[in-house]
């Protein structure tokens, strides 16, 4: 039986992704891309209303794995590197970057370790990340002369400002979880002996908000960046009167008024 590089386990309403290569500290191989891509596909379920990604072991995900580079300049030379790296690269952008980008419900990174590379991607492709007081975040593609992938040259400067993607991007050296933090990359920094337990709290609590409205609210934002101010107010016109048909919605206006809590579904 194949071993499962991304594990999958639904608790309640909660999409658990967990990635699994101890050896290789949960680097992006074709096969774990296609798994994660496997699992990303499983939570596009109306059950599920929220997905937490972790990894692992001592390791957030290594990013790509470098032996296997080695390997196809050493066997078929530079073309053979760059057919398979380009490949490698599209499978993360198709199956998973893109998947996160518009799944209409919430997904966060419990970077438990070293997010390095494009596993810095893979967090940074995240709409939430929550990271452990012993995290380590690294752009590392400058460390081996590589251009940056996984989404993180779109993202990053987002999140940080130009400058500072810059300065990750060529310093290439570890970055805190605390400072992390201070520089936006992450939301929350959780005690490390106690990481897991707290981080699944936090993403239990978010899968019973009103996941619909999230998922509108996340295609919004995803569609700003290429919208002027005219055509962004039409789109939230047309988000808040389609959400008027949302459960959540109607439960939620209802529980203001009697000035109790509301109990969302996701509907």
């Amino acid at each position: 039986m194949e071993h499962q590089l991304a594990k999958l386990i639904v608790d309640d309403t909660l999409a658990i992704i967990r990635l699994d290569n101890h050896g290789t500290r949960n680097a992006l191989s074709q096969a774990m891309i296609e798994h994660i891509g496997a699992a990303l596909k499983s939570c596009d379920h109306r059950n599920i209303r929220a997905v937490y990604i972790t990894g692992t072991g001592p390791a957030f995900c290594s990013g790509a794995d470098v032996n296997a580079l080695v390997e196809q300049l050493e066997t078929g030379g530079p073309e053979r590197l760059s057919t398979y790296i380009r490949s490698l690269a599209d499978s993360l952008h198709n199956e998973v970057i893109i998947p996160i980008r518009t799944l209409d419900k919430p997904v966060i990174a419990a970077v438990n370790g070293v997010a390095a590379g494009a596993g810095f991607s893979l967090a940074l492709a995240c709409d939430l990340r929550i990271a452990s007081s012993s995290a380590r975040f690294l752009m590392a593609y400058g460390n081996i002369g590589a251009t940056a992938d996984g989404g993180s040259t779109y993202l990053l400067p987002r999140l940080v400002g130009m400058g500072k993607a810059i300065e990750l991007y060529t310093a290439s050296q570890p970055v805190g979880a605390e400072y992390a933090r201070e520089l936006g990359l992450v939301e929350q920094v959780v005690p490390s002996d106690n990481f897991e337990r707290h981080s699944l709290e936090i993403a239990h609590k978010l899968a019973k908000n009103p996941t619909v409205a999230f998922g509108k609210v996340k295609q919004l934002l995803n569609n700003s960046w290429g919208q002027n101010l005219e055509s962004q107010l039409k789109d939230e016109t047309t988000a808040i009167g389609d959400i008027a048909h949302s459960t959540d919605f109607q439960e939620g206006i209802k529980a203001f008024n009697q000035k109790r809590m509301p109990w969302f579904q996701g509907m």
